[in-house]
């Protein structure tokens, strides 16, 4: 059978039975079954560029990124575990309602909703712990608004777990911008390794 293999997205998420999510995903409209997982997607240069998982849905396939099976095949291999950078925090991305609920002129960034106890960004990060009403809609007040990490811009979350996949390794620190207060300002976070699941 033959489809188009249309790259309908790239710097998706897709989820993982552990909870959380990998990032860096290529969306595909090629037609993927169960069976199809660990296949190649490739371009039209007959370079992989993805790996393919099942499970998208209806017409729509992903596959994980050359990029970052690049970054964990290898280690995968040598000890059989791959330990994935973590930062300890929940967060949203600023929607137009809650950049009005937090007085932002503009959305950006990512919200800080909640930081896990004993995780690397307590102390560090600080969490909205109010929500408010915007036209009807609760939206979380206060906390710290993300805008950078490393000196990358954060538009989205896939941004987040973009920089965290591919740019980073428990025990780094890095500098996150926040806006903290109506004030800009930058920490250092020393980030963790992300446990087997998501905690409940």
């Amino acid at each position: 059978s033959v489809t188009a293999g249309i790259v309908s997205g790239v710097d998706r998420s897709i989820p993982s039975p552990t909870g959380f999510t990998i990032p860096d995903a290529i969306q595909t409209d090629a037609a993927v079954n169960p069976g199809n997982s660990g296949g190649p997607l490739m371009s039209l240069e007959s370079r992989v560029v993805a790996v393919i998982n099942s499970g998208g849905g209806d017409n729509l396939g992903f596959g994980v990124s050359a990029p970052l099976a690049r970054r964990v095949i290898p280690e995968l291999i040598e000890t059989g575990s791959y330990e994935h950078s973590y930062m300890g925090v929940s967060f949203a991305d600023v929607t137009p309602d809650i950049a009005e609920a937090n007085g932002l002129a503009e959305p950006r960034g990512l919200l800080v909703d909640e930081v896990v106890a004993g995780g690397p960004s307590e102390g560090v990060l600080q969490p909205s712990e109010e929500t408010t009403l915007v036209d009807g809609t609760e939206v979380p007040v206060g906390g710290d608004v993300m805008l950078s990490i490393g000196g990358d811009e954060l538009l989205t979350t896939e941004d987040l777990g973009n920089f965290l996949a591919l740019q980073t390794r428990p025990g780094d620190t890095v500098d996150v911008t926040v806006l903290r207060d109506g004030s800009e300002q930058t920490v250092d976070l020393t980030l963790g390794t992300r446990p087997d699941e998501v905690s409940s």
